[in-house]
């Protein structure tokens, strides 16, 4: 709960920095976007990402690179419903590999919260990490719940 009060505080904050409703597309992904990225080995097990999701009240893990894992990953809620609950595996019998969505899709840190929605819409992703114009590392994640915010900013 204090998490989630501290995440709306600090957008709608932001808002009110604007004088429109309509200036809300005018923000970048960086300035919604949350720069904690929670990251996880590919050998982890399933049920050590659970336990990591629930523990943190996150519904998304960057998998990381490693020299068996060359392209990072993304393990997702969606993912757990889709390929565990639904198909009745044993999720401390899967690595995280098992399951992640890999290659990652993610967006530049300049780009406008309206391309920002448009892309996720179009991969149907409820979750896409941040990356570093310059450096290209990723810096950060936007998700689904920060459009929530940016539409009921829009409305004010």
């Amino acid at each position: 709960f204090l998490l989630a009060q501290y995440y709306n505080t600090r957008r709608l904050g932001k808002m009110n920095q604007k004088n429109h409703p309509e200036d809300a597309m005018d923000f970048t992904v960086r300035e919604w976007m949350m720069t904690l990225i929670v990251e996880i080995d590919p050998d982890a097990t399933v049920k050590e990402a659970l336990s990591l999701m629930r523990r943190r009240y996150i519904n998304s893990l960057v998998v990381k690179k490693t020299e068996t894992n060359p392209e990072y990953g993304i393990v997702t809620t969606v993912d757990v419903c889709d390929k565990i609950i639904a198909q009745n595996r044993d999720p401390s019998k899967l690595k995280v590999r098992d399951i992640m969505t890999s290659p990652l899709i993610s967006i530049s840190q300049s780009a406008s919260i309206q391309d920002c929605a448009k892309l996720m819409m179009s991969l149907k992703n409820r979750h896409l990490p941040v990356r570093d114009d310059e450096t290209g590392e990723l810096i950060g994640m936007i998700s689904a719940t920060d459009f929530l915010v940016i539409a009921e900013t829009m409305a004010s």
